[in-house]
């Protein structure tokens, strides 16, 4: 097996030139953890979310497939929030070379425009096992403006993993947009989702996830929007009184590789990335229903949160709302953007992915929650939240 380690003469000299003593030890850090001729090859892998997360799951067993894969020639190293800065500092690290591995989400916009697409509201299915599978489909996945839209930031898309439901956690009861009146809500530094939550009548304002609590504890912010397991992993939901499910989107998040680094692998190496991540498809969906579900037993076990689940018709309100931020977000990256729009739309029409694992069976659901019960999914077509206007939206641009 060859194995290339070029990458790391390249890295400290994109860093050195960008100036910073920070910067060089970052660049002589990541060099000298590169073993001679023989030894162990190490690839750093940074991550948004703590240990226990739905990320440090995903990457632990990457890390494991990697290393069963190369007979224990590279070891995957992880690094948790907060050990490499920032969410901004993580991608930073990224795009120099400093880091090989990075997952990105919400706050990724910034750097990779088109990558707001997964903050849109009502595109995806009620299914999310089935979202799993779309989104990982060849056909988006390896979609030639998603790999030249990250490829311009000298990134490479490697997988995209959604996490769970993105849940709204409030001080009131949220049921129609006029609820969202005057509720300072917190979103990740995302135009699409500052409009979207505009849209819906909120005042989104961006803070950094490390600051979050304080600020809801502090009254600085009336609301939130995570997934269930973060909701209760950072405690969020001891300063809320009331969680919403609207099943308006999933919280994704992408896992790229820098560009330089990836071009730089021998192809048994890309080999292995490529039997990882397809395998990790249906481990990852396994593993955030699971988190998910077991979170919000801890949550309504240990607090008086009151849950709500909104009904079809008040899904419908807010659907309504949300189309016109489609026609934002093609405004905002062009046609690149409308492709992957459209490309995404007619999947979620088809609901049959390709080389993203078998067909989702259809299972019972309940329609209410109580509190202390977790939630299941709503007796609603699987495709409720997006086809019933995919011809619509892309005659549109939506």
């Amino acid at each position: 097996m060859k194995w290339r380690n070029g990458w790391v003469g390249a890295a400290a000299l994109i860093l050195a030139a960008c100036g910073g003593d920070d910067e060089q030890e970052k660049a002589q850090s990541a060099r000298d953890e590169q073993p001679a001729t023989g030894q162990v090859e190490v690839w750093r892998f940074g991550l948004e979310e703590i240990e226990g997360s739905v990320q440090y799951e995903y990457a632990n067993r990457f890390a494991e497939i990697i290393s069963e894969k190369s007979d224990g020639q590279v070891e995957v190293r992880l690094f948790p929030y907060g050990q490499l800065g920032g969410l901004t500092d993580i991608y930073d690290q990224v795009q120099a070379g400093s880091v090989q591995l990075a997952f990105g989400s919400g706050f990724l916009g910034g750097t990779v425009p088109e990558s707001q697409l997964f903050s849109l509201n009502f595109v995806l299915t009620d299914d999310e096992q089935l979202n799993t599978q779309l989104l990982n489909d060849e056909r988006f996945r390896k979609h030639d403006d998603l790999v030249d839209a990250f490829r311009e930031r000298n990134l490479h898309p490697l997988a995209i993993v959604p996490e769970g439901w993105q849940v709204w956690t409030a001080n009131k009861p949220v049921r129609k947009p006029e609820d969202f009146a005057g509720l300072s809500i917190r979103t990740m530094d995302n135009r699409l989702l500052r409009e979207t939550y505009s849209a819906y009548g909120a005042n989104p304002t961006t803070m950094e996830y490390g600051e979050l609590y304080s600020g809801l504890q502090l009254g600085q912010l009336d609301a939130n929007i995570q997934p269930v397991f973060a909701h209760q992993e950072m405690d969020f939901y001891q300063v809320q009184d009331y969680m919403i499910f609207a099943n308006q989107a999933q919280f994704v998040a992408t896992v790229m590789a820098n560009a330089d680094w990836y071009d730089n692998l021998s192809d048994d190496q890309e080999e292995m990335i490529e039997e990882a991540v397809v395998e990790l498809v249906p481990y990852i969906h396994d593993v955030q229903t699971r988190l998910n579900s077991e979170r919000l037993d801890i949550i309504t076990e240990n607090s008086d949160i009151e849950i709500i689940r909104l009904t079809p018709e008040e899904r419908a309100v807010f659907r309504e709302r949300s189309l016109p931020v489609r026609d934002v977000f093609v405004e905002m990256v062009g046609d690149r953007g409308e492709n992957l729009l459209n490309t995404l739309l007619e999947l979620v029409e088809e609901g049959a992915p390709e080389t993203a694992g078998e067909p989702v069976p259809v299972t019972d659901t309940n329609d209410s929650i109580s509190p202390g019960e977790s939630p299941t999914q709503p007796e609603l077509d699987h495709t409720d939240n997006a086809t019933d206007d995919a011809a619509e939206s892309r005659t549109r641009s939506e």
